[in-house]
């Protein structure tokens, strides 16, 4: 492969097809056109895709071209903005004089888009500026198109992603530096003048000297310096981070986000499943790392999971706080809001962006507990992991079906569980099977106590499919789980407050047996069962799955009286509150 084409986007739906046709039309074939996306909310992914461009997540606007480059295979690197028109055998004139001229990095001159004769002239007195400091200072901007080697783009590790504005003449000078740098001659850009429209040609002019003198001095400048901005006036800006440690932050994430997106401009950043659940369903969702759990046996292994988490931290901070710093820096949110995230509480501190913690585990931390000593231990360790992933945030928004006593209710306040729209639809009944959930496959005692009763299970949590005496195995499938879950007559889990919640909503009796050493699961039991809603066991023997099945009336009744739900109304309007309060 020659040559590889990449065009960071963001909403260029208007622009992108005018780019892509031209790049059709020229002679040269060897090359590839990679779209590096920053989560548009318009159909220009699709457009990309229709053109047989490959499509990769990007960011604004250093993280796309860099992760453009991360997914290319030519030899030489073509960087265009996605409002630029190529001219008639652009890619041939381009490729032919950067070779020959033996150059390391150029960029070329531009024409605009428009006909007017003040247009014209501000675009060649560009040119002219251009071409006659390129012998003093490399200089130069994305519009201008920007061609270099592959060797050197990595020598010099790409676009520095903590610049948010300037990051084009940055690289440029970077490159300059250890080879040499020109304005092309022969091929010429017709670039967009929408700016000029929208800002207005004195506001742009005066932006563009300003950096330049900056960047001549030697000085970076920001887009604040500039009052510069990305994305779409008149909306709340967000960022919106989601652990990922299991599905029911990513549940309750999806929820809320599909209210906070309709009037707001919103980035999702997400680790492991919660992202990829996350990404099927939004445009705008950055993958980042996550720290994640090791069992063995039903019980939680602290030292592995803490060897693990140290082991991935170090590579993990760095990338994952440095693109969401770089989007951040682009996007400029007003208000940041985190479901037990933690890299989104660093940001929220470096930025000093209000930060609204919403989970149901602050309530380990928040709340007066009435717990057995004999879990002192558990709930110490527990308490340090939640302090340590959240500090001080601007306000505490917790979920939960049991409200012990706030410490601090000026900052913090209860709501109940978020739902999905799919459970709240579900016409539940009691059929003749027990749901068993597992967050982990370890668990094989379980399965062979099941295999002695004559009821029905249907086992979730293994990944199979198959049966095995009374035991039905299903792979998780959202739309068959419901069903399943609908129409048990009760429910065998752990201690996860998510499906606890949705079986509850549903009138279902939970038997829960809590993973060992997450007191966060064993939290939710002991409350479940003090509400008369189910019974929370340690270890599980076949007596007390009998007594549990022999008792489901009375708690079916208890969940009746007891378990309320606003349909996720309260907690909707808290968010809007806080968020036009804060933002």
């Amino acid at each position: 492969m020659k040559l590889s084409i990449i065009i960071p986007t963001f909403n260029e739906e208007n622009y992108l097809p005018h780019l892509l046709e031209s790049i059709k039309r020229q002679d040269f074939r060897d090359y590839e056109v990679i779209v590096a996306d920053a989560g548009s909310e318009d159909s220009t992914k699709d457009i990309a895709q229709e053109w047989g461009c490959r499509v990769v997540d990007g960011g604004l606007p250093a993280v796309g071209r860099n992760r453009g480059a991360e997914s290319s295979r030519g030899e030489y690197l073509l960087f265009l903005d996605s409002d630029v028109i190529l001219t008639r055998d652009y890619l041939e004139l381009c490729l032919d004089e950067f070779q020959k001229r033996k150059l390391g990095i150029a960029i070329t001159q531009i024409a605009p888009l428009s006909d007017t004769f003040l247009n014209k002239i501000t675009h060649d007195l560009a040119n002219f500026f251009m071409k006659r400091v390129e012998n003093i200072k490399p200089h130069g901007a994305g519009c201008y198109g920007i061609i270099t080697t592959r060797k050197l783009h990595y020598e010099v590790e790409g676009f520095d992603e903590d610049l948010d504005f300037g990051e084009d003449t940055d690289y440029i000078e970077r490159i300059g530096a250890i080879s040499q740098f020109k304005v092309l001659r022969s091929p010429k850009l017709l670039v967009s003048t929408r700016r000029l429209q929208e800002e207005g040609m004195r506001n742009v002019v005066f932006k563009y000297a300003k950096s330049t003198f900056y960047q001549f001095r030697g000085k970076q400048i920001s887009a604040e310096d500039l009052d510069y901005t990305f994305g779409h006036p008149g909306q709340k800006r967000i960022i919106y981070s989601v652990c990922g440690e299991g599905m029911g932050h990513a549940i309750r994430g999806r929820v809320l986000l599909n209210h906070l997106t309709k009037n707001n401009e919103v980035h999702i950043f997400a680790s492991d499943r919660a992202y990829d659940y996350l990404s099927a369903h939004f445009d705008n969702v950055y993958k980042i790392g996550g720290f994640n759990t090791v069992y063995e046996d039903n019980t939680v292994q602290n030292t592995k999971t803490f060897i693990k988490g140290m082991k991935d931290l170090p590579g993990d901070l760095k990338k994952s706080l440095r693109l969401m710093y770089s989007v951040a820096k682009a996007v400029k949110p007003q208000i940041i809001i985190s479901d037990f995230e933690f890299y989104s509480n660093l940001l929220s501190k470096v930025l000093r962006v209000p930060l609204i913690s919403l989970d149901n585990m602050h309530v380990l931390t928040q709340a007066e507990l009435d717990v057995p000593r004999k879990f002192r231990t558990d709930r110490i360790a527990a308490e340090s992991v939640v302090r340590s992933f959240i500090q001080m945030p601007t306000f505490y928004l917790i979920t939960s079906y049991f409200y012990p006593p706030l410490k601090n209710s000026n900052k913090t306040k209860y709501f109940p569980p978020v739902l999905r729209n799919a459970i709240m639809e579900l016409e539940p009944y009691n059929g003749a099977h027990v749901l068993v959930y597992q967050t982990s496959d370890s668990n094989e005692r379980l399965l062979d106590i099941l295999k002695e009763f004559d009821d029905e299970f249907i086992v979730y949590g293994f990944h199979r499919d198959e049966r095995d005496e009374n035991l039905l195995f299903k792979s998780f499938n959202e739309d068959e789980f419901f069903t399943d879950l609908s129409q048990a007559r009760a429910v065998i889990a752990n201690g996860g407050f998510t499906l606890i919640s949705e079986a509850l909503y549903l009138g279902k009796p939970v038997l829960s047996v809590p993973v060992k050493k997450q007191f966060e699961q064993t939290l939710n039991a002991l409350y479940m069962e003090r509400l008369g809603y189910g019974e929370f066991q340690e270890d599980l023997e076949r007596e007390d799955i009998e007594n549990f099945l022999s008792k489901l009336d009375e708690y079916r009744k208890n969940i009746h009286l007891k378990f309320s739900h606003d349909q996720n109304q309260s907690i909707i309007e808290e968010l809007d509150f806080l968020i036009d309060k804060y933002a």
